[in-house]
């Protein structure tokens, strides 16, 4: 994995879902990380519900976070149903956190 993507990761996972104790990334929600020219990122995300009550303000963290990495210019964010999220996408490590 390059630095560039190791840095994308790190500040993700600096975003907690608002109503579970687990960072997004270690919860499933980024499907895809993509790194075009070290200038712009492509990420492919999705909430846990569609009536998720952050579903505006999630995706705009993710973003903003992301454009605080030295030499990203821009951050192509796209909000994704398909496919559903379900808790198996979570990593083992937020199993453990929420006893599951």
């Amino acid at each position: 994995m390059s630095k560039l993507k190791e840095k994308i990761i790190s500040e993700i996972k600096k975003i907690y879902d608002p109503e579970i104790p687990v960072n997004i990334f270690e919860l499933g929600l980024i499907y895809k990380i993509d790194i075009l020219d070290n200038k712009k990122v492509l990420i492919e995300m999705t909430l846990t519900s569609p009536n998720c009550p952050v579903a505006e303000s999630l995706p705009n963290s993710v973003k903003e976070n992301i454009l605080k990495i030295d030499g990203i210019k821009d951050v192509d964010l796209k909000l994704v149903w398909d496919p559903p999220w379900t808790k198996d996408k979570m990593s083992e490590a937020a199993k453990l956190e929420l006893n599951l």
